[in-house]
């Protein structure tokens, strides 16, 4: 009986011991969570601000300027998306059947308006300039008869009605040489060499209706193609481009044709496209309550392409004040945009802040910043440079 007590007592012991092990190794969903969370606040580098200290040497290569609120004209942002301008835009289609000979065109090649872009050797082509040949060797023919016919009625060995049918026969000679000119032009072709040519040239040369870019081929060279809906070949001209952008129903009123706006692009952040509103939409999406506004963008670089997501500025008649700094102080990193800010003679530090660019040539301040805020307005590139070596050190 004594040595099963102390035997139970002995295990009682050891059974404690396990559970205080674990108890005190153990870890709450709560814990984990908490130490994640500030695992990752202390590995973001901009949840911090950054600041460092310049020598005399280096400050005497910055310049600083503050930050001024001052009246400007308010603004009104939207997104869109760039599109092709319709209104320049040609779609090729083949005049009539037959094969495609000598295309030297590819999709990205420049052509020129009146450029030949391709033939088509056309049995159509070839029976138009036969009848048009026929039709002015009738033509000869009753030229000649109606002199004759007039000539023997002025001697009176002609009646009337034989004059008469030479006039009506000469009338249709003309009107039938007309009308083949014209069949001969429908198709492209020139009337003139055709008529000084000695042998038949039965093709017919497409031509660019416009000066631009070709953006789609759909046809290949010794291919059979047929006078229908679908082209051959599309030409662009992107001197211009449309942004379709969505405005909001309760901002429609600040809107009207011909306003001035400006489009920026994420693949050019620095670049701005002048633009301006060409159409507003007459109706309104039931689903978002925004109305589609097409702005006419000049494209003369050629840098925006049809399909880019792009921002819009509007610029209106209202002023505000706000507040602005030169547009050479901010710099982007991570697609944050920051500023360094002299805090006093010789220490800087990093701020994050929100800003839109104007067409003054400063940069709108959304937040981050107040007035009075001394920021560095040339050097920040150098100041970058040297925060990633203190950084290193």
């Amino acid at each position: 009986m004594k040595t099963r007590g102390r035997s139970g007592t002995f295990y009682a012991a050891l059974l404690l011991l396990a559970n205080l092990g674990c108890h005190g190794g153990a870890k709450t969903p709560e814990d984990v969570s908490v130490k994640q969370s500030n695992a990752g606040r202390e590995s973001d580098p901009a949840s911090s601000t950054k600041g460092f200290t310049l020598d005399d040497k280096m400050l005497a290569n910055i310049r600083t300027q503050e930050v001024r609120s001052q009246e400007l004209p308010m603004l009104l942002t939207t997104t869109g998306k760039v599109q092709f301008n319709e209104d320049r835009i040609a779609r090729v289609l083949a005049p009539a059947s037959g094969q495609v000979l000598s295309l030297h065109v590819k999709v990205g090649d420049p052509v020129k308006k009146g450029e030949t872009l391709f033939y088509i050797n056309s049995r159509e082509a070839a029976a138009a300039i036969t009848e048009h040949l026929e039709s002015h060797k009738d033509l000869q023919l009753a030229e000649k008869t109606h002199a004759m016919t007039l000539d023997l009625f002025q001697h009176q060995a002609a009646s009337v009605m034989a004059l008469r049918q030479a006039e009506s026969d000469l009338a249709k000679a003309r009107a039938h040489v007309a009308r083949t000119e014209e069949s001969l032009r429908v198709l492209g072709l020139d009337v003139d060499r055709s008529e000084r040519s000695e042998r038949l040239d039965s093709r017919i040369p497409v031509r660019s209706p416009l000066g631009g870019t070709v953006i789609e081929r759909r046809v290949t060279e010794g291919q059979f193609v047929q006078p229908d809906s679908n082209p051959l070949l599309v030409v662009a001209d992107l001197s211009t481009v449309w942004v379709l952008a969505d405005i909001f129903e309760h901002d429609l009123h600040l809107v009207s044709l011909g306003q001035k706006a400006e489009v920026s692009t994420v693949a050019y952040p620095d670049k701005r496209f002048m633009a301006r509103v060409s159409r507003i939409s007459d109706s309104l999406d039931p689903t978002t309550h925004t109305v589609k506004v097409r702005f006419l963008a000049d494209n003369s670089t050629g840098q925006l392409k049809p399909e880019m997501f792009a921002t819009v500025t509007l610029i209106l008649s209202q002023a505000t004040q706000v507040l602005t700094v030169p547009a050479t102080a901010v710099f982007v990193e991570g697609e944050r945009n920051y500023v360094f800010v002299l805090q006093s003679d010789h220490h800087l530090t990093r701020q994050q802040v929100n800003v839109v660019p104007d067409p003054s040539g400063r940069a709108r301040v959304v937040g981050g910043l107040q007035a009075g805020d001394r920021v560095v307005s040339d050097g920040a590139l150098l100041l970058q440079l040297e925060e990633s070596k203190k950084e290193s050190s």
